[in-house]
């Protein structure tokens, strides 16, 4: 891959990783919730996950769902349900407290363990990620080591994407504890919408 291209997937990665989704709306809403440093174990998971999602696409597994109208409809419903539990949770938490020891609750397993989930069960991502990748790609260079950097390179972008969104949320946290239930129920509600969306799309 010449440099040239690699900077042009820098860009490509960019613009993917801004666009809102659900791993967006989670780590905003745990930056607001567990302020900077515990929100960067949401941060790692979804890396993780969006990592591993390439993987996939890399080993030639997302033809294969492709291929299977059945397997990638199970897993649009898994994800589905997933995101809607995570709303319900969400819509049905205590309001935000501005003691953070009061947040200490969820452990910071809890937290990567929800990043990565939420990343790895949209498999949208997975579609987005098989038509990204072969531009990218040179056959008469080694596919692994041209795969590791488009991995590497999407996640070091998502990891300061999502660092700045942390970084925000964790800003406007006064006024977020000032809305109370309020914005739990919003946010909540926005992840059973992506829940509900996401089988029939």
């Amino acid at each position: 891959m010449s440099f040239d291209t690699w900077l042009l997937l820098v860009l490509t990665c960019f613009g993917i990783a801004v666009v809102p989704g659900p791993n967006a709306l989670l780590v905003l809403t745990h930056g607001a919730l567990h302020g900077n440093r515990r929100a960067l174990f949401t941060v790692a998971g979804g890396v993780m996950g969006f990592m591993a999602m390439i993987s996939l696409c890399a080993l030639g597994l997302a033809a294969l769902i492709q291929a299977s109208l059945s397997l990638f409809t199970l897993l649009k419903i898994l994800g589905g349900l997933y995101l809607i539990w995570l709303g319900i949770s969400l819509w049905r938490a205590a309001p935000m407290s501005m003691d953070l020891t009061v947040q200490a609750r969820s452990s910071d397993a809890a937290l990567f363990r929800q990043g990565l989930l939420s990343a790895v069960s949209n498999p949208k991502a997975l579609l987005l990620f098989t038509a990204f990748i072969p531009p990218f790609l040179d056959p008469q260079r080694n596919v692994l080591v041209q795969t590791a950097v488009i991995a590497l390179t999407y996640a070091a972008v998502e990891f300061c994407v999502e660092c700045l969104v942390v970084n925000a949320a964790h800003r406007v946290r006064p006024w977020l504890a000032r809305t109370g239930r309020r914005f739990n129920k919003v946010c909540g509600g926005f992840f059973m919408l992506f829940g509900v969306l996401l089988p029939v799309r």
